[in-house]
């Protein structure tokens, strides 16, 4: 199984041999975005799957609000520029869930607790979130994931 990582950096390789300079400086960039939070701390560590996904929902995050910003300033050109490079760094991310399926994997969580006994009530948000989190990490916004879990406990 191949690291997120390592797919970046087999993907520089292939975007230079294809002659693909937008995605072969967007690559270059996000891998040095990792490196340097690799070596920030006091001790270098490896980042893992979830905290480099996590790192490319801020990138492309970034991208698409100076896109916004280039677009209301009239520079359509550099806006398509950020919005290319957004548009990259997504292929990257696991594919979004939708509402739907988040508030199934919510419901899931709740009936899988009440099945173990448990009564459930708002005091119970860290015991549904939990495995939640886990299934959705990366693939939907968590403050969205909470609204739902409040819901229904609520």
């Amino acid at each position: 199984m191949v690291t997120l990582k390592e797919r970046l950096k087999a993907d520089v390789v292939d975007h230079m041999k294809a002659g693909n300079k937008v995605a072969l400086t967007t690559v270059r960039n996000v891998l040095g975005e990792i490196t340097t939070r690799e070596k920030s701390g006091k001790t270098p560590v490896e980042l893992d799957d979830a905290q480099v996904t996590s790192l490319l929902q801020k990138e492309a995050a970034k991208r698409r609000d100076t896109a916004r910003i280039y677009t209301e300033a009239g520079e359509s050109d550099r806006a398509a520029a950020e919005v290319a490079e957004a548009e990259i760094i997504e292929a990257y991310l696991p594919k979004a869930l939708t509402r739907e399926e988040v508030e199934a994997i919510v419901d899931e969580a709740v009936a899988a607790l009440k099945a173990d006994g448990q009564e459930l009530s708002m005091r119970s948000i860290g015991a549904v979130m939990k495995p939640v989190t886990a299934k959705v990490a990366g693939r939907f916004d968590g403050k969205t994931v909470s609204e739902i879990v409040r819901g229904r406990l609520g």
